[in-house]
């Protein structure tokens, strides 16, 4: 308590503080619906199987090595990221509220 506080008197959070606990859900939110938006266009890649040529000259040499794209990995990665702030925002937000009881 500061000196110009009486004991039952509470104090608002300063306004950046309250735009911040608004703007970073958001934020997060926005990442998750991009992410899965971009996973979802990142799929038009089709998926080539390969046999064993044995009169072929050829080597083959696969490109990534997995059968997941390119564009779909970063859209996964954009989704976890997102998920991770709405997590921590949402941790923050019960730990306020159960310090206040």
């Amino acid at each position: 308590m500061g000196d110009n506080n009486t004991p039952g008197e509470h104090h608002s959070p300063q306004p950046a503080r309250k735009l911040a606990v608004v703007v970073v859900p958001l934020l997060g939110l926005v990442a998750v619906i991009v992410g899965l938006i971009v996973a979802w266009n990142g799929t038009n890649e089709p998926i080539g199987w390969f046999a064993y040529a044995p009169l072929s000259d050829n080597v083959f040499q696969p490109s990534g090595g997995s059968f997941v794209s390119r564009g779909s990995q970063l859209g996964l990665a954009v989704t976890g990221a997102g998920l991770l702030v709405l997590a921590f925002c949402a941790g923050l937000a019960i730990g306020r509220r159960q310090v206040r009881r």
